[in-house]
């Protein structure tokens, strides 16, 4: 067994948690990246609801933006940590043990995840009772999702870290993929008033199915099939970005 095929064969829990649990650690000392992630995609829901002005704007539109803002936040606290621990030579050292790529980047996914809740949490909670955003049904489709677009920001930093040589190399990925995502995902126009060809990027760019989610969500009264295709496709492009990621991951920038 070569070794790219034991980075997916090999995974294992134990060290995945440990890995998430070593993560966490790191995070507790570094507040300015906790209130980066927990208190910035509230303060933009914030901002949003005052710049609209109108309630029955913000109703229509604030969901979509709390599946994209924690989105954007954790692709580049992703991209950036990841870089900066490649840099410092500390995946060097963790991979020199008996770690595999994968195990590293389900640990890293697991405490972002868990850090994601947090960060939808407090924007649900200032969102729906300060705000004043009302949704027909129960809140929790919202938050399954809005956790869901958090991870799936993670796995694409995480993927779009391994190419990147320093911690500036990995915020300019910001403006080459998220940017072109925010525009195409149906916020801005809505997806099916696109030209064909953008209609068919957006169709093949993961952040559109969390918004096309986001705007089901707020229409519905119940969870529906067509919000769980959705999710299935958010989850397909979070697991296929992780093992991108664990494929293309080096132990250290060159």
């Amino acid at each position: 067994m070569n070794r790219e095929t034991a980075v997916i064969h090999g995974f294992s829990p134990v060290l995945a948690g440990v890995t998430a649990r070593r993560v966490l650690t790191q995070l507790r000392h570094d507040p300015r990246t906790i209130v980066m992630m927990a208190a910035v995609p509230t303060v933009m829901m914030i901002l949003l609801r005052y710049v609209l002005s109108n309630s029955l704007l913000l109703n229509r539109v604030g969901p979509e933006y709390i599946g994209v803002f924690p989105f954007v936040i954790m692709f580049i606290v992703a991209a950036i940590t990841t870089q900066r621990e490649r840099a410092t030579g500390t995946l060097e050292r963790l991979m020199a043990m008996p770690l595999g790529k994968l195990d590293l980047l389900a640990g890293y996914g697991i405490a972002f995840g868990l850090m994601a809740c947090v960060q939808v949490a407090l924007v649900l909670v200032v969102s729906l009772t300060w705000l004043g955003v009302t949704l027909p049904g129960s809140a929790v489709p919202l938050a399954v999702v809005a956790v869901l677009d958090a991870v799936l920001g993670m796995a694409c930093g995480l993927f779009a870290s391994a190419f990147a040589r320093t911690e500036f190399q990995a915020v300019q990925f910001m403006p080459a993929f998220v940017l072109p995502q925010a525009l195409l995902c149906g916020v801005v126009v809505p997806r099916d008033h696109m030209t064909a060809v953008l209609r068919w990027l957006s169709d093949i760019l993961p952040l559109s199915y969390a918004v096309d989610a986001m705007q089901r969500i707020t229409t519905a009264t119940s969870w529906t099939s067509a919000i769980s295709a959705d999710v299935g496709i958010i989850i397909a492009f979070t697991a296929a970005a992780l093992v991108g990621g664990a494929l293309t991951l080096r132990r250290r920038t060159p």
